[in-house]
């Protein structure tokens, strides 16, 4: 089996900063790529978790900016937001080496490919995550409830030897991180799309937190036709979307602590940029193009059109 040994977290917010923590807890080489004052915080103190799944640590590890960051790495997990990708592009291309993996792990489909793009050296995999996890402080990540799940896998056109694939599965099991390596990993991307879409959106629309979309009246009503509209515009893209698609949502819905809310929602009512034309503007611009009729997420948009 191929031995990883430096471990790249770009992004060390709530997503980032669950994977580094476990990393680290697993006793893994791991450096994080934040910036501001959760960077001066992590640098001076450490990085504290404070997990459901794993306690609370204070861990020390590297940490740098973007900017000043020069070695290489031999796994780079990319955990920006959709709106960030370009911005840490040169960071990528300067830290791979011709052996180095990357898995992205963001909210928004096709990522991988989008990142090969950048890329002279190095390959970039494709992924998702499920998890509800976020900065509660400068140099503390919060990662709440009992999930914690990890799918990564080959995009189709690409060519990565089986022992590499295996090395980051076993490196994440070791970690204490739920994971699944996908036959098809353009559809559990797309799948991961659908539902962060439909969670986010019923969050922010309704400005609630999970317990009110947990329990059966109009939020859960959202949710389900949300959940619908954007799983038949995957069939229309020719996914194979999984038929049971509705209960996989809900169940992982279901799972998630009653009190958190999603990141997307957090970031619309602070006033910060947000996810929101990945997530609602962009489904509801592919399904048009599928020819697919949307009118929930419509209902949706129309209270956000400020935002686009």
């Amino acid at each position: 089996m191929a031995d990883f040994e430096r471990y790249l977290v770009v992004g060390a917010g709530g997503v980032g900063g669950s994977i580094a923590g476990f990393l680290a807890l697993a006793g893994k080489n791991v450096t994080c790529i934040a910036r501001g004052a959760h960077l001066k915080a992590i640098r001076e103190n450490g990085l504290t978790l404070i997990s459901d799944l794993k306690g609370k640590h204070t861990l020390r590890m590297s940490a740098y900016e973007a900017e000043e960051y020069t070695e290489k790495a031999d796994v780079i997990f990319v955990c920006v937001k959709g709106y960030s990708l370009n911005s840490v592009a040169d960071l990528l291309r300067r830290a791979s080496h011709a052996g180095t993996l990357i898995v992205p792990v963001l909210n928004v489909y096709g990522t991988g490919e989008r990142i090969q793009s950048f890329l002279d050296e190095g390959t970039a995999l494709d992924g998702c995550i499920y998890i509800v996890s976020f900065v509660s402080a400068p140099g503390e990540i919060t990662q709440m409830g009992r999930v914690f799940r990890l799918v990564f896998g080959i995009r189709k056109d690409s060519n990565v030897a089986p022992e590499k694939i295996e090395s980051i599965n076993s490196a994440l099991v070791d970690s204490g991180i739920h994971v699944k390596v996908s036959d098809d990993i353009n559809r559990d991307t797309f799948v991961k799309w659908s539902y962060i879409s439909a969670m986010a959106c019923t969050g922010a629309c309704f400005d609630v937190p999970m317990r009110d979309i947990q329990r059966e009246g109009k939020e859960r009503d959202v949710f389900i036709e949300l959940s619908r509209e954007s799983a038949e515009t995957g069939r229309k893209l020719g996914i194979a979307i999984p038929e049971d698609i509705l209960a996989h949502h809900l169940r992982i819905l279901d799972s998630l602590a009653p009190e958190s809310t999603a990141s997307m929602q957090k970031d619309i009512a602070r006033g910060h940029q947000s996810e929101i034309n990945d997530l609602l503007f962009n489904m509801i611009r592919t399904a048009e193009r599928c020819g697919v009729n949307v009118p929930v997420y419509r209902m949706v948009a129309e209270k956000f059109k400020n935002f686009t």
